[in-house]
């Protein structure tokens, strides 16, 4: 693999996922082929069924292949953030063949449980189903290995089936051994607990594929991430307003609020924010657009006021938080203007949490008139923001 360690790179990363999508289809049609003979030699439901099994399992590989090709199309007029997207689609169309295969699987079982056949045991059979849980397992290890190494939801969905893969060959296997020395017929039993097993893990695999598409919550770490090194920069006082937008692996925007010093020089600032934004574009391929917002540092009553609201806040939920703090004087009042960020389940609505903020800065500090924004909170930045 050229570049082999580039991983953040799209080309590299799109060339370890057209890998991982070959191995998979020349493995899985050599299983389909020799588990298919089996079964029909032996007249067993479920070794057919885990040949059909594999056999879907190489179109899910071409499926995933075709998946990070089409995710390496540049951006266009129509999709200028990419078509990365696609990737997430693929591994949805996996998780639908894992669902495919677990029903017929079951119907066929169900079928053989009301009008039972015989089943030929032969040796041969059981070497070709243990060799096909040795490369199942070696499949499983490497797609997750890789998908763990380029961050790709396909490629960990693919070992996911590889491992049902294991559980439904082994599964047949004891049941063939079972029903050999034991004289019981446990073929159709054991296939439709294993098509139950599948079911089960499509399900899942269709909540975890689905949620990137419709907007999940930014991974914590990456959050944190983001926080701890905007935080390095010089003259950086905090960070708010955070929102990460996914458009598939390798196409991450965001935006965030910056805190800097009122009184600093704003070209330099700005200088600052320009670094920021390229850092993390060259260093996490992470396009980041980052706002300044100006923070008076050297009037004491405003300073109070921010100290104290920070309290306040905090007193009602620990979750909230204030920015933008800023005080306008006047002769007879001073309007006190902040944002507050308000989580999603938080039990006072927007409207009465602007109530309860302006009753406390009423009783605290009656010459003051509150002006409140209330922010919603997409990526929570920590109790401490």
């Amino acid at each position: 693999m050229p570049n082999h360690e580039a991983v953040k790179e799209p080309e590299v990363r799109r060339a370890y996922g057209k890998m991982a999508g070959l191995v998979g289809i020349v493995c899985n049609l050599l299983l389909a082929a020799g588990k298919g003979l089996a079964g029909l030699v032996s007249s067993s439901v479920s070794i057919t069924a885990d040949a059909v099994n594999n056999l879907s399992d190489a179109s899910s590989n071409i499926v995933s292949l075709l998946g990070f090709k089409l995710a390496g199309k540049p951006a266009d007029p129509e999709h200028p953030y990419g078509h990365a997207r696609y990737e997430y689609l693929a591994g949805l169309v996996v998780a639908f063949f894992i669902m495919l295969i677990g029903y017929e699987l079951g119907r066929k079982s169900i079928v053989k449980l009301i009008e039972p056949e015989p089943v030929v045991f032969s040796w041969l059979n059981m070497a070709i189903l243990l060799v096909s849980i040795l490369v199942k397992l070696w499949m499983m290890f490497f797609n997750h290995k890789v998908g763990q190494l380029i961050d790709s939801e396909t490629l960990v969905a693919t070992a996911i089936d590889s491992r049902n893969d294991v559980v439904t060959t082994a599964s047949v296997l004891v049941a063939a051994l079972v029903s050999h020395f034991a004289k019981l017929e446990l073929d159709a039993w054991m296939g439709l607990l294993v098509a139950l097993f599948i079911l089960y893990s499509g399900i899942n695999l269709i909540k975890d594929t689905l949620s990137p598409l419709l907007g999940e919550a930014p991974d914590p770490d990456l959050v944190q991430h983001i926080h701890d090194k905007v935080m390095t920069y010089p003259g950086v006082l905090g960070l708010h307003d955070l929102m990460v937008h996914d458009y598939g692996p390798g196409h991450r925007f965001a935006s965030v609020h910056v805190e800097m010093a009122a009184e600093h020089d704003v070209i330099l600032s700005h200088e600052i924010i320009d670094d920021i934004e390229q850092d993390f574009l060259k260093q996490d391929g992470l396009h980041l657009v980052v706002h300044l917002d100006p923070i008076v540092t050297h009037d004491p009553e405003v300073t109070a006021a921010r100290s104290w609201l920070e309290q306040a806040v905090k007193t009602l939920d620990p979750r909230l938080s204030v920015h933008d703090v800023r005080l306008v004087k006047g002769k007879h009042h001073s309007n006190l203007i902040f944002d507050v960020v308000r989580p999603p389940d938080l039990h006072l609505s927007g409207d009465e949490l602007k109530a309860e903020l302006r009753s406390r800065v009423k009783t605290q500090h009656p010459n003051y008139r509150s002006v409140i924004t209330v922010d919603e909170n997409y990526t929570p930045l920590g109790p401490e923001e």
